[in-house]
């Protein structure tokens, strides 16, 4: 049996090298308290589940669905946008509907890599943003996110000869991993350096509605011209706690939106449409539960960023998203600090150094663990100081 030379670049998903090891501890029956993986614990609201009962008792929907999706959902879609970010669509041209966010991105690196080509990637970022370049045989040209300039890339200092190869860049705000937002001036820079280099922009914002202290993050397509050359990825899974249900969404520039579909059409067959009913639920109904959820989600951010600082972790309050980032103690790395936590105290996190090379020295935690379980793994972790100074003392 070969397999293709592809298949040689492609290493594991990083979270499944993490919950590999989180089994291994729980085979052994050892209780791992997990801060690792951004998966919201709260259940979706009622409303958008008695939707998706009702829907999934009508026999239309057991059929194929339609790559493009519902009308009504695609004009779902387009009224959020336009209520939320006061962005209009074209629901006909400019939406389509996604089997989850991630699918979309994973997918669109074909529509314009070729080999050879580049495309501009955030490091530390999402990891498929550079896996999907690499399996349509371009290469990711890392653009490093540093505190100092506040997690934003530098577009300054990009060679010619790789922006002349250059077909996409991502970018992602609210930020995975680091929390960093972006405002309107970052996004028109974006607008105005893509139209110079004839660069294809995708933002990928479904961290927009998870934010705190009155805090409201921004859609990429406010900016003035941002659909002239770009699409924006979006998804139901963080703002409505329907990650299970892979549903989500791209908007935007209506070449690239048709481009994505016509490959989609040649790949998949659509999203239930019971999903999608459920879908137009949540995007059209009452949207209390957000503001409800991010109430949680801020009393964990601060129980958690007051710990991990009392333990010479340092860590600041991210205004969105669900991660806090921080740096690892020093005389550590990453791996080191995550081997630590995970073998001394039970806790997993994840290792920046998986989201890239200027990940090195920090670590990311979820708040999407339940709150018993947040209590007891922040205990653990401020236990770790302790057993580490015993650790040194010897």
């Amino acid at each position: 049996m070969q397999f293709s030379r592809r298949m040689d670049k492609l290493a594991p998903y990083l979270f499944v090298e993490i919950n590999k090891k989180i089994a291994e501890k729980r085979a052994k029956g050892e209780e791992v308290i997990s801060f690792a993986i951004g998966d919201p614990d709260i259940p979706t609201p009622p409303h958008i589940i008695e939707r998706l009962c009702q829907a999934a008792h009508d026999p239309v929907n057991h059929r194929y669905p339609e790559t493009f999706g519902l009308p009504a959902l695609r004009q779902a879609i387009a009224d959020w946008y336009n209520k939320r970010f006061g962005v209009s669509l074209d629901p006909e041209k400019e939406v389509l509907p996604l089997l989850g966010a991630k699918e979309g991105i994973a997918h669109i690196s074909f529509c314009f890599i070729d080999p050879g080509d580049n495309a501009l990637v955030p490091d530390p970022g999402y990891p498929v943003y550079g896996i999907s370049t690499t399996l349509a045989g371009g290469k990711p040209y890392y653009l490093p996110l540093k505190e100092n300039n506040n997690f934003l890339p530098s577009l300054n200092n990009i060679p010619d000869f790789v922006l002349q190869k250059t077909k996409l860049l991502w970018i992602n705000y609210p930020n995975n991993p680091t929390g960093a937002t972006a405002e309107l001036g970052f996004f028109s820079r974006v607008v105005e350096f893509a139209k110079k280099y004839n660069i294809a922009v995708c933002h990928d914002g479904p961290y927009t509605e998870v934010a705190f202290d009155g805090y409201k993050p921004m859609s990429f397509l406010q900016a003035p011209d941002a659909k002239d050359i770009g699409v924006e990825f979006h998804s139901l899974s963080k703002t409505y706690n329907m990650t299970g249900w892979r549903i989500g969404m791209v908007v935007g520039n209506a070449q690239m939106i048709d481009a994505l579909n016509r490959l989609k059409s040649n790949l998949d067959s659509g999203i239930p449409q019971a999903i999608q009913y459920a879908a137009i639920e949540a995007l059209s109904g009452p949207q209390d539960s957000i503001e409800a959820h991010n109430k949680i989600y801020q009393q964990r951010r601060d129980l958690v960023v007051e710990v991990l600082n009392k333990i010479g972790v340092q860590a600041r309050a991210p205004k969105a998203s669900l991660y806090i980032w921080a740096k690892v103690p020093e005389g550590y790395n990453a791996l080191e600090f995550t081997a630590d936590l995970l073998d001394q105290v039970n806790v997993a996190v994840t290792p920046g150094i998986g989201y890239g090379r200027n990940g090195e020295g920090y670590v990311r935690l979820s708040l999407t663990i339940a709150d018993p379980l947040l209590v007891k793994g922040l205990s653990r972790l401020a236990g770790w100081r302790n057993t580490r100074r015993l650790t040194l003392k010897k």
